[in-house]
This record gives structure tokens, C-alpha cells and sequence, in this order.
């Protein structure tokens, strides 16, 4: 044996999941029939290094195989040597032609008439055979077979050793490895025939349970009436608390994004207020106001200033303010419409029982609220910063040179002059409040506003789909005796396709049943349906004793 037959062997003995899975064969066996010297070296490394492995088996791998395949021949063909082994020809000028004396000797045919000569394997009591010097290999090799025949074969290939072998492999593939596999396979199964057992028998005994009769359906669908009224409100109710909380986490995304864009529009405009702000504009509307006098103070001129920043802001606010509560309660009604118990309502009604009047009704009540909330928030712009004239300020410091330079003159023309100036101190005032507004109270406002509207409005809704129960009880008898047919006529075909499933279980569970049974492993059976269950294989159900 070569060192890396002798490692691999002593690593497969210390893994048990290997081991016992080996088969060691010693080929060309016929050697040692010849050689005593290696006939005992052979049985010496069985004895030391496979004393304890049964699966040891010694074969003639060559005998075996065409002792096996001469089994169909016969003398027409010379037993093989015209067909199996079909000598070697040659082409001569085109022509084919076969050189008998020179036909060459298979290797089978010379062991062959070597194992008849010296092997020492044929009792001469029963097989009288003579190996001719004077005759050549092949026609000494036609000859015997042509006398001994059959017998001489299948001796040949019982000590060739390859049915041995043949035989123990069979008897470990179905024997041992075959219901071992099953065995493995109905373990692995278990689980999973129990689960569509249950699944299988809970659709059947839902089945069951359910009306046979379209009165009855009818009566069945009416007690339960109430309870899906009760249902519906209650799904509805949660379904717009959900949604105010998730706004107010900032979970909505088409709310968070309509909100950034009205922050985004106020600071926007914001810059294009101071940037467009004309001082010579604000100065002309204070003279107008004080028809007396010829010149107007800086206090004048910011004061229109601030209330003209103040409405226009307001403007924009408001306007933005109605896209946002526009938006969302569109979003609200088409997530209500997508909703499982909107569509319930419908059937129970066939309508909507007023969920989107209501929503509609609500939007233009917290629109109204919110621009009303957006005039008071841009209302109070008017008034300056509270540390705005705070000493050690920059807005104070801005205040002061500004002032310094319009005091330079009483006419329009030092004030405009002051247009830069006074543009930048109007921006240290306005864009702190602007900013407080988007990004700290009026978001506030929106959640509080929309919490106080919904919440109430949706506790009122669900008792009103509640008490709409005369109506859904009028309107279900004139669609239940359609609705009862189609649910009848469903049942029965779930469960005619529900019993197909179970047959089709339970035959590859009887299947795979009878395969363990014949190899005796009944500890180790699948849970079929219908035979353990009272439903037989007709489909009628009785209880099973």
C-alpha cells in the first residue's frame, strides 16, 4: 500500500460518519493464484491493517466483467472474439481484409486460458480442461468454452469475486442505506405533514361551520351586522389617531415634505420682501398719512416698513398654510379609501356612511384655523424683537448708524440713501421671528390644531357608523340572497379543492407510509388526514371509532 493510501485509512477510522461507509477492494486478485509469495503478503495486510472492517472484498476486475459479458455469446460468434473483442483489421489498396494468423490476442482471452491452466480454482473431478501448446490463444480459448460452455463462465465469474461484491453493495444501498434514508426522510417530513394537517383541517371544520342554507347565510350575515358596524368604527377611529400621531412624530412623509416647502416658501419670500423694499414707497405712504407735515422720522419709516413685511408675509403664510391642510387631508381620504374596513362599509352600506363629507367638512374647518392662526402669528411682526434695542446688540448698533446717517437732512433723499441700512436692520428683526415661526411654533400650532379637530371627529364618526345599523340591515337583504348564493357556491368550491389537497397529501403519505412499513420502521409513520380524521376518502363525514 502507498503512503497516502495508508494516511487516508487511518484518518476514515477515527471519523464514524465515514468509516462504516467504506468499501476496500483488492483488484486483480488473479495475481496472487499465481504467486504464493503474494497471495501471503495480501492475507498479511488484511489480518494487520483490516482486522476490523468487514467490507474487504477481493475481485478480477477483467474476469469478471468479460466472464459476465461471454454469457451471450456463443460458438457463431466465437465467443466473443468476432463481436466483444472484434480483432483488429487491416486496409490494404482500399480493400478490407482480415490477417487471421496475425489476429491478436485479447487480454481477457490470456488470463482466461492462464486461470484454466494454473489457477488452481477448477476441481478436475468437474471441469477436465487442457490448454493446447500447439493451438493459439484464441482457438485454445474457443475450444474450452465450446466444451465446458456455461458452467466454466460462471465459475469463472464466482471466483472472480465481482458478484460478492456486487451483492454486498446491493444489500448496503437496500438493506442498510435505503431505510436509513427513509427514515431521515419521514424525520424531516414530520413537522411539515403536521402543519398542513392542521392547516387542512382547519379550513375543513371553517368550512363546516358554515351555512348550508341562503336563509340561514342571511340570518348568520345579519347577527353579525352589528359587530362589523362596531368594527368598522373602531378601525376607523385608530386608523386617524394613527395617522395624527405618526404627523405629529414627523412619520408622515407627504406632510413633512408639503411643511418644508411652506418653510422654504417664507424664507424665500422673506428675501424677496427686503430685497425688493423700497424706503422712497414706505416715506410716501407715512407723508400721506400726515398730510401737514413735509418731512417723516426713521421711527415713521420702519413702522411702515413692519407692517408692510408683517402682511406680506402673512400673505404667503396663509396661502401655504391652505396647500398643507389641502394636501393632507387628501392623503388622509385616499389612505381611508386604500383601508380593509373602508371597503367593508361600502358593502355593508353601500356607501361610505359620510366619512368623506365629514373629512371634507373638517378640512375647511382647520384651514379656517390655521389662517387664522397664521394672521395672529405674522400679526404680532409688527412688534419689534423684545432684546432688539438691547444695548451691546449689533441691532442697536445698526439702529444708531442708521439713524446717524438719515439725520443728516430732512428731505426723501437722505433716507434713501439709507436704503442699504435700513434693509439690513429690518433683516436683524424680521428673520429671527420668521424663523421662530417655521421651525418652532407654528409646526405647534398645525399638530395641536389637527389633533383638536380629528381625534373628536373620528370618536363621532364611529358611533354614527354604529347607529347606521336600520339602514345597513335594509340595504344587506336587498344584496344578501346574490352574496349568500356566491358565498355558497365558493364554499363548496373550497371545499371540493380543499378534500383534492387532502386526497393528494394522503397519497404521498401512504405512499411513503408502505415504503416504511415494508422496511419496519411503523415508530417512524406520517400523520395522514382522512385516515385517522372523520372525513373518509368519499368526502362524507363520520366519526371513526
Amino acid at each position: 500500500m502507498t503512503t497516502e493510501e495508508t494516511e487516508l485509512m487511518e484518518k476514515t477510522r477515527g471519523n464514524l460518519g465515514i468509516r462504516d461507509r467504506l468499501f476496500y477492494i483488492f483488484n486483480r486478485i488473479d495475481e496472487t493464484w499465481y504467486n504464493t509469495q503474494l497471495r501471503q503478503r495480501l492475507d498479511n495486510l488484511i489480518d494487520s491493517d483490516f482486522r476490523d472492517t468487514a467490507r474487504v472484498y477481493k475481485t478480477s476486475g477483467l474476469l469478471g466483467f468479460y466472464g459476465s459479458l461471454i454469457k451471450s455469446t456463443s460458438g457463431r460468434d466465437r465467443f466473443g472474439l468476432d463481436t466483444i473483442f472484434n480483432a483488429s483489421r487491416d486496409r490494404i489498396d482500399g480493400i478490407e481484409a482480415a490477417i487471421a494468423n496475425s489476429e491478436e490476442t485479447p487480454q481477457f482471452v490470456s488470463e482466461f486460458n492462464r486461470y484454466c491452466a494454473n489457477s488452481g480454482k477448477l476441481a478436475p473431478s468437474k471441469f477436465r480442461i487442457s490448454v493446447n501448446s500447439y493451438e493459439t490463444p484464441n482457438e485454445n480459448y474457443v475450444r474450452i468454452l465450446a466444451e465446458q460452455g456455461q458452467p466454466l463462465i460462471q465459475q469463472l465469474i464466482q471466483d472472480s469475486g465481482i458478484e460478492e461484491f456486487r451483492q454486498a453493495i446491493t444489500d448496503y444501498l437496500t438493506k442498510e442505506k435505503r431505510p436509513q434514508l427513509f427514515k431521515n426522510l419521514a424525520d424531516d417530513l414530520e413537522d411539515l405533514c403536521i402543519q398542513l394537517r392542521k392547516h387542512y383541517q382547519t379550513i375543513q371544520r371553517n368550512l363546516d361551520s358554515q351555512p348550508r342554507e341562503i336563509e340561514a347565510m342571511k340570518a348568520q350575515e345579519l347577527l353579525r351586522l352589528n359587530q362589523e358596524l362596531q368594527q368598522v368604527g373602531q378601525e376607523f377611529r385608530e386608523h386617524i389617531a394613527a395617522e395624527v400621531n405618526d404627523t405629529i412624530m414627523n412619520k408622515c412623509d407627504c406632510f413633512d415634505t408639503d411643511f418644508r416647502q411652506l418653510q422654504s416658501r417664507m424664507i424665500r419670500r422673506l428675501d424677496e420682501l427686503l430685497d425688493s423694499f423700497s424706503v422712497e414707497e414706505a416715506y410716501g405712504r407715512t407723508l400721506m398719512a400726515h398730510p401737514r407735515n413735509a418731512t417723516a422720522p426713521l421711527i415713521a419709516v420702519l413702522v411702515e416698513a413692519l407692517y408692510y413685511l408683517a402682511n406680506q408675509l402673512e400673505d404667503i403664510l396663509v396661502e401655504a398654510t391652505k396647500s398643507l391642510v389641502a394636501n393632507f387631508f387628501q392623503y388622509l381620504k385616499n389612505s381611508v379609501r386604500k383601508s380593509e374596513y373602508y371597503r367593508t362599509l361600502y358593502r355593508l352600506l353601500g356607501n361610505d356612511g359620510g366619512i368623506e363629507q365629514q373629512l371634507d367638512e373638517l378640512s375647511k374647518r382647520v384651514s379656517d384655523a390655521l389662517v387664522n392662526a397664521a394672521g395672529v402669528e405674522c400679526d404680532r411682526y409688527v412688534r419689534e424683537s423684545p432684546r432688539f434695542y438691547d444695548e451691546g446688540t449689533f441691532s442697536i448698533y445698526q439702529f444708531r448708524e442708521t439713524l446717524q446717517q438719515t439725520s443728516q437732512g430732512y428731505d426723501c433723499e437722505n433716507m434713501v440713501d439709507a436704503q442699504p441700512a435700513i434693509r439690513q436692520l429690518l433683516r436683524l428683526d424680521f428673520e429671527p421671528k420668521v424663523s421662530k415661526t417655521i421651525r418652532q411654533t407654528f409646526r405647534q400650532t398645525v399638530n395641536k390644531t389637527l389633533k383638536e379637530h380629528l381625534l373628536p371627529m373620528a370618536e363621532k364618526q364611529a358611533d354614527d357608523i354604529l347607529q347606521k345599523y336600520n339602514q345597513a340591515r335594509d340595504y344587506l337583504e336587498q344584496t344578501l340572497v346574490q352574496e349568500a348564493e356566491e358565498k355558497l357556491a365558493r364554499n363548496q368550491r373550497l371545499q371540493v379543492e380543499n378534500e383534492g389537497k387532502i386526497k393528494e397529501f394522503d397519497r404521498a403519505v401512504s405512499s411513503i407510509n408502505n415504503c416504511l412499513q415494508a422496511m419496519k420502521l411503523h415508530e417512524h409513520l406520517l400523520p395522514a388526514i382522512w385516515q385517522n380524521d372523520s372525513i373518509d376518502m368519499d368526502g362524507e363525514r363520520s366519526k371513526l371509532s
